[in-house]
């Protein structure tokens, strides 16, 4: 009996040390384990998306202090942050993880448990303001959510209004004179939910007070503002602040891959809905499942989640849209709808609704087409065929540029672009909004990001914005031009940032060159090893992996 227990004593020991040897040690002795370079996708100089290995960056002490209270408030028992290289997992959430992504994290923040959604590649699929909204209540902006609520990391002030000159003021309380620094030249329009509730913008930096005078605006409402007595001021905390930063870096050390993948890139098709009594009813129970937190009960863009957002939700009432492959002025047609709905709105609250099964995407259309009088009374127009684009070279670019200062896309965009042009701060929607032009150096477009994409905002214009179109103004070729250059600002930058990458020109040289082809993580160009490179012509073998080749 005593040699059993001890064979069993034995063996158990055994078995913890190898378990600790083979989980523990052996993987910390292995290179690719010490290693900090990633997989990363780039855009290069001619509009293209390669992937080349590179360096992944540190947290910022803002982000490093949000990641402190990312393990602090618990994320991290429900939120998983791994891609599996598994069936389906890089089709859910994008690129399978890798060692170099990791580098920083200390401790690792894997998780095994997914009750709620994988955070590996979330920073960038919801604008920061989606992030807010949130943490406020995580219901408003996904009803089915179980998250709770961590009001707890907001500054709260319940503060009374009165009527003044130009409507409702704010009184001056000693929690007002806290958040802001009330100059009367820099107002800081604040647009109340119906319940009365008031989310402030914070500083980049979290810090307080905010520059300006808060200023509510009732226009949401339209003629039947609700009747406020008081207000209740939420500002996030430096430490939320810190967190949604943490969280939006999440999965950019890995570039602009969004950009390329599959299960939200659809292209715009003629495709046609049939509108019937069945599929409007199922409609309406996945826009009340998923998007009534935003757009509202009547789908006028007046959710409770609505005064965090900026841009504002869109109003289904009034029938206009944006991203369309119709002429100006023209109701979308269902793929131009089907494609919103999937790829998302990037630099908005609206994300990539890729998971959601395709007859429900149908559905919801067929039910946003009953919110406005303009779906029964007029037809969209036929779709406008675009050209396919000329090839892109240094010469088109160079016209491009030219083009840009003469039709004055600076005055908007800058002249850098970075949407911080001399006009950008008086910009407004139809609808009397505000409105930022886009920063076109993070390579965030909203329409999408391939250079047809942007010829076909060139040429149709986005309606209810102060976007026009160039159809008459500018030749195809013209179009064309400036569509590449608009691209090329985003060429070798970090999407979270902007900030341009480290490349040497040899490396940006080769991955403009239509030799390379570098199209997938496991064929990215390593500037160290360059001679293995996979190349269009298959000469030389391909590098899937460091040290794993062909």
């Amino acid at each position: 009996m005593r040699s059993i227990k001890s064979l069993a004593i034995g063996a158990g020991f055994g078995f913890v040390t190898l378990a600790m040897f083979v989980q523990g040690f052996l993987p910390a002795i292995l290179p690719e384990s010490r290693t900090k370079q990633v997989s990363r996708a780039v855009r290069t100089d001619l509009g293209d998306v390669k992937w080349v290995r590179y360096d992944a960056s540190d947290y910022t002490p803002l982000e490093t202090l949000g990641r402190a209270v990312y393990i602090r408030e618990g994320c991290w028992y429900c939120h998983s942050q791994y891609v599996r290289p598994v069936a389906g997992e890089e089709l859910r959430w994008g690129p399978v993880s890798e060692a170099g992504e990791y580098a920083f994290d200390l401790p690792h923040l894997f998780s095994t448990r997914r009750i709620g959604p994988d955070l590996t590649r979330v920073g960038l699929k919801y604008a920061d303001d989606w992030h807010y909204a949130h943490h406020w209540d995580p219901r408003l902006v996904v009803p089915e959510s179980i998250m709770p609520s961590f009001t707890w990391l907001f500054e709260q002030a319940r503060v009374p209004v009165r009527k003044g000159n130009a409507g409702l003021e704010l009184e001056r309380t000693p929690a007002v004179a806290r958040y802001f620094t009330l100059r009367k030249d820099t107002p800081v329009r604040l647009f109340p939910n119906e319940t009365g509730v008031v989310f402030v913008r914070p500083r980049p930096d979290g810090e307080l007070p905010i520059d300006g005078a808060p200023v509510l605006d009732l226009t949401p409402f339209g003629d039947k503002p609700p009747a406020l007595t008081s207000v209740l001021l939420v500002v996030p905390t430096k430490e939320l602040v810190g967190l949604v930063r943490y969280v939006q870096k999440l999965g950019t050390n890995r570039g602009a891959w969004r950009e390329v993948f599959e299960p939200q890139n659809v292209a715009v098709s003629v495709m046609g809905i049939p509108q019937t009594e069945d599929l409007i009813a199922r409609g309406k129970e996945e826009f009340e499942e998923h998007c009534i937190g935003c757009h509202g009960v009547k789908g006028d863009g007046n959710g409770l989640a609505a005064t965090f957002l900026f841009p504002r939700p869109r109003d289904f009432t009034i029938g206009v849209f944006k991203f369309r492959s119709t002429p100006s002025g023209s109701l979308p047609t269902d793929g131009d709808l089907f494609r919103t709905i999937t790829r998302g709105v990037r630099w908005t609250a609206m994300p990539t609704w890729h998971e959601i099964p395709d007859k429900d995407r149908f559905a919801v259309i067929t039910y946003i087409k009953t919110l406005s009088p303009r779906w029964k009374e007029e037809k969209p127009e036929p779709p406008v065929v675009l050209p396919p684009p000329p090839p892109a070279t240094p010469e088109l670019l160079a016209r491009g540029k030219e083009l840009y200062v003469k039709a004055k896309c600076w005055e908007c965009h800058g002249d850098t672009g970075r949407g911080d042009g001399p006009s950008a701060d008086q910009l407004k929607d139809d609808l009397k909004f505000p409105i930022r032009p886009a920063d076109f150096t993070k390579g965030q477009f909203k329409g999408g990001s391939h250079v047809d994409d942007i010829y076909r905002t060139m040429t149709l214009g986005l309606d209810g914005t102060p976007m026009p179109s160039f159809a008459d103004s500018m030749s195809n070729e013209e179009r064309w031009a400036i569509s590449y250059f608009v691209l090329s600002f985003s060429a070798w930058a970090d999407p979270l940032t902007g900030q341009k990458l480290r490349l040497s020109p040899e490396t940006k040289a080769s991955l403009n060159s239509p030799d390379v082809r570098a199209d997938h993580p496991r064929l990215a160009l390593d500037p160290e090893r360059e001679s293995g490179v996979a190349r269009v012509d298959g000469r030389k073998s391909r590098v899937y992996y460091p040290g794993i080749r062909e």
